[in-house]
């Protein structure tokens, strides 16, 4: 069985384009999102790498750490760089571990358990390690994304999922569709109606069960 929500994030050391990291100790008391691709120097990953390049600050100002999986070695990652900081127009200098073991992508049921690399291998090979984890200061799984090899994912909803799982965590509230920072949120059903009004203030009934306060930020 692959993690679930609340799982505790499994810990590794590896090897990344910023030394030997402990992934707990890495995270610390912060958020983190880990996320993996196929392979160094494919077209749709450096798009990507890029675009996490660019939200560097919106992650920093979310005290939110980001790690990319990759099942090269650090080498390739470092020469990769260049051209990731080439297409986004911005550094990225974010670490990038080396999974070339797999143990990592394993770890994380990101591919099956019982695949082999093959010298001269392609991203065909690993075409099921595009996932993304974002993972809490108490190292648990807060939620996971998994996207075909073919789809390049949309790192505006990673971020603004990120937002919706901090405003949560740990508060008796949940975010309604297409929820972004700023808009009402729901009153979770573990209270009533008096208790949400004493904790939240106004209280907009539109169903027993949904139930809107505004969002504190």
């Amino acid at each position: 069985m692959g993690l679930r929500i609340n799982d505790v994030a499994p810990d590794f050391t590896a090897d990344s384009t910023a030394g030997r990291i402990r992934f707990h100790d890495w995270i610390g008391d912060h958020y983190a999102i880990l996320f993996s691709h196929p392979k160094d120097f494919t077209p749709v990953c450096t798009t990507e790498f890029g675009a996490v390049a660019q939200l560097a600050g919106e992650f920093a100002r979310r005290g939110t750490r980001v790690m990319g999986v990759s099942v090269d070695n650090v080498a390739d990652h470092r020469k990769w760089v260049k051209d990731i900081e080439a297409v986004a127009g911005a550094p990225a200098d974010f670490p990038i571990i080396d999974d070339s073991s797999l143990t990592v992508a394993k770890l994380y049921d990101m591919l099956p358990a019982e695949t082999v690399l093959p010298d001269g291998r392609t991203p065909q090979h690993t075409a099921t390690v595009r996932t993304v984890y974002i993972i809490g200061p108490d190292k648990r799984v807060r939620l996971t994304m998994t996207y075909p090899m073919s789809v390049g994912r949309n790192f505006a909803e990673i971020l603004r999922a990120l937002d919706a799982v901090r405003a949560t965590d740990g508060v008796p509230i949940a975010t309604p569709a297409n929820w972004v920072p700023g808009q009402d949120v729901i009153v979770a059903l573990s209270l009533s109606t008096a208790e949400a009004r004493a904790r939240f203030g106004e209280v907009d009934v539109r169903l027993p069960y949904l139930r809107f306060v505004r969002h504190a930020v």
